[in-house]
């Protein structure tokens, strides 16, 4: 076990990292497709058809390598949630545990963007070209893809961001007071269990709703989705649980205006 005075800057190393990804990953899926990032060759009839694509070999070899890039990714995300692989972490790295696992899951995500190739030369499932659709349709997305990401953003700081990230295993074991996992009930461990990822429908509709959706990105959503749909088993009790914490969050947040009323 490293000493306590080093695992503070591990950690915030960690978490520092992953909240430069998360910033990366905005740009990455909203602001480029939004705004214009990517670059375009030779305009729509330049495009290659959907059976041609599949006969050029340009094409299929940048779909062949953001293919490796994402199953890179969703490899590493699932391989280190297993319960060997955890079991096997812990015993090395002690609590921080899960700040390996956030710092890895960065590094995976920041290889995908960084390496990613785009192919503006491909067929697009739907394009938004003549007018009004021009103009209203990727202000529709913009404002969709803002209100989807203040709903992850506020999801994640209710799913208790700075356990998330590995941070408060860390404070807690620097003040003795062991591992927050074992102060839930056992409701919350079981939705856990379940869930994967906990803005499942945000990161949905950042993937899909764009003014264009081109070849690349239709493989990433793709892949994303049929990711995030394995990766869930949330059930009727599950639901219940959030449904009943929703609420106590409620009327916690409801009592200092009452409080102020009076």
């Amino acid at each position: 076990m490293a000493p306590a005075l080093l695992l503070v800057p591990a950690a915030l190393a960690s978490f520092i990292l992953a909240f430069g990804t998360g910033v990366e990953f905005v740009r990455f899926t909203s602001l480029r497709p939004l705004l214009g990032g990517t670059p375009e060759s030779g305009g729509p009839d330049a495009r290659h058809g959907w059976l041609a694509a599949l006969q050029d070999r340009n094409i299929l070899t940048s779909l062949a390598w953001d293919l490796g890039l994402l199953l890179l990714f969703v490899v590493q995300h699932s391989l280190m949630a297993t319960e060997t692989v955890k079991a096997w972490t812990s015993r090395y790295f002690g609590v921080l545990q899960r700040s390996l696992y956030v710092a890895c899951t960065a590094l995976a995500l920041q290889l995908v963007m960084r390496y990613w190739e785009t192919v503006p030369r491909g067929p697009v499932l739907w394009e938004a070209r003549a007018e009004p659709w021009a103009t209203w349709v990727p202000l529709l997305c913009f404002v969709l893809h803002v209100v989807s990401w203040l709903l992850i953003f506020s999801i994640l700081l209710v799913f208790d961001y700075a356990e998330l990230m590995g941070l408060k295993q860390v404070y807690y074991h620097v003040l003795g007071l062991g591992e927050p996992l074992a102060l839930k009930s056992p409701r919350a461990l079981r939705l856990f269990s379940h869930l994967r990822h906990p803005v499942c429908v945000e990161l949905l509709t950042v993937l899909w709703v764009v003014p264009t959706l081109g070849t690349d990105r239709l493989l990433l959503a793709l892949l994303l989705t049929l990711y995030l749909a394995l990766a869930h088993g949330l059930d009727q009790q599950d639901l219940r649980y959030l449904r009943s914490q929703l609420q106590r969050k409620l009327q916690l947040l409801s009592r200092p205006q009452d409080g102020g009323a009076e």
